[in-house]
């Protein structure tokens, strides 16, 4: 593994890296979700980035998963460098070998001096493969100047269709989802993923998602989100937390976050295995999980894993992170999915078909 200079490592841990001559600039692609997320994301990491290096920074979406990360490695057709991924993928993708492992000895330490493993989280680090830069949550909203008459408050009105009538927009994978459906159906938070883990759980989960299988409008992306609430195509509509924060606090939307059974977890930065330019993707890695860029996540509702960037966070902003609502949620288990996402996966997409 290579690991970064001793002239640039000392560099980044002051932030004082200067650009680098014409000739030794390098084009890193860096892959996210876009949206609200990814413009913070501009903001506080990759133009800085950019600005102290001299290097370029080609910043594309994409829609999760590993199948495309996957790709690129097997054939060996690397395309893309850095990678922001949500921790149920990163446990999977790094046990399968896709990513680079990311030595903790690049990370900056926090500006009192406090090393940044223990500055971080320790859910941040859990994965060799990964730096979290993010905790973010699935929930779902609804617009209550369209709602009329009694308004949702729990996971288990989501799948009420008497008493809440429409349609419900749901992100087209089993993760999330299967949860909610056990959740929704009485299964204790704390035993959701062992419940889960067994045949008749699954059944569980399936047959509470068949009770509202007919008023389900499926999409891909987070980023349809917003607009499918706005529009009026669902009544309920899941997302990232940051979304429906963005599009109330920027776009004066009518829309309530319903925090009950929220699904908590962190994103990531991972490095795709093999990519030339690893030497590079550490230093963008390191430089972009500093105290200072991770604190500007509060822009959109995210909270930062560093307990220094959390202490920059605005007293108004915090009470809106998933971190404020953690004892009605769930922590997301990369683990778990690790072991079980493929085969899961296969099962959703059979019951979605399934008429």
């Amino acid at each position: 593994m290579k690991k970064l200079s001793t002239l640039c490592a000392a560099a980044l841990a002051t932030g004082l890296v200067a650009s680098a001559p014409a000739a030794a600039q390098q084009t890193l692609t860096v892959v996210s979700f876009g949206g609200a997320y990814g413009a913070a994301q501009q903001v506080h990491q990759i133009n800085p980035y950019m600005e102290a290096t001299g290097n370029k920074v080609l910043f594309e979406s994409y829609t999760g998963g590993v199948a495309e990360i996957k790709a690129q490695v097997e054939s060996g057709n690397i395309q893309w460098d850095v990678v922001d991924i949500e921790t149920i993928d990163l446990e999977r993708a790094c046990a399968e070998g896709l990513l680079e492992i990311i030595p903790r000895d690049i990370l900056q330490a926090a500006p009192d001096g406090t090393p940044a493993e223990e500055d971080f989280i320790p859910e941040a680090l859990e994965n060799e493969c990964g730096v979290g830069e993010i905790v973010w949550s699935t929930v779902y909203a609804y617009n209550h100047d369209t709602l009329t008459g009694d308004k949702p408050t729990t996971m288990q009105d989501f799948f009420d269709l008497e008493k809440f009538p429409g349609k419900r927009a749901l992100r087209k994978r089993a993760q999330v989802n299967l949860e909610w459906a056990l959740l929704a159906d009485g299964v204790p938070a704390s035993e959701v993923y062992e419940r889960l883990a067994t045949p008749e759980g699954l059944a569980q989960a399936f047959a509470k998602l068949d009770s509202i299988k007919h008023e389900i409008v499926w999409f891909d992306s987070w980023s349809q989100a917003p607009q499918l609430l706005n529009d009026g195509g669902a009544v309920f509509v899941q997302s990232a937390n940051g979304r429906f924060f963005d599009a109330i606090r920027r776009e004066d939307k009518p829309f309530t976050i319903v925090w009950d059974g929220h699904l908590y977890d962190l994103d990531a930065w991972g490095i795709v295995k093999g990519t030339p330019k690893l030497q590079e993707a550490l230093n963008f890695v390191a430089f972009t999980t500093s105290t200072k860029a991770l604190a500007g996540f509060q822009d959109v509702a995210y909270g930062p894993p560093r307990k220094s960037s959390m202490a920059q966070v605005d007293a108004e902003i915090a009470k809106h992170l998933p971190t404020a609502h953690i004892d009605v949620g769930l922590k997301a288990d990369g683990i778990f999915w690790a072991d079980y996402g493929e085969n899961l996966g296969e099962k959703f997409n059979e019951w979605l078909l399934k008429q």
